[in-house]
């Protein structure tokens, strides 16, 4: 991702977040973030306590992915699930993928 272009420029600035939702990237998408300092961090757009279904698509909120169909809410900066529920159940975090910095490019590997 080029953070020249328009589609990417938000990710120039720490705490800015983007959606990639191109076919082939990841199961439902990506959502890359800039963490600062020039890092990035790159998480799965499914949310990892669904299987993939209509619902399972998360949706970027600012630093933060909502799942719609529980309105389980995950990190942008760490990953993790805020708030899980305490019924016994295992949770998962967001599945993250590799991230490089170079040139003004980021680019994303699992």
């Amino acid at each position: 991702m080029n953070l020249n272009l328009p589609l990417y420029s938000p990710l120039s600035n720490t705490g800015n977040a983007v959606f990639v939702g191109t076919n082939g990237v990841g199961t439902r998408g990506i959502f890359v973030m800039n963490v600062g300092l020039e890092q990035f961090r790159a998480f799965e757009a499914s949310c990892p306590n669904h299987a993939p279904n209509e619902c399972s698509t998360m949706e970027l909120n600012g630093q933060t992915a909502v799942c719609p169909c529980e309105d389980f809410e995950y990190s942008l900066f760490t990953g993790q699930q805020f708030s899980r529920p305490e019924d016994g159940m295992r949770y998962y975090d967001m599945l993250e993928y590799n991230t490089t910095f170079n040139g003004g490019v980021v680019s994303v590997s699992n």
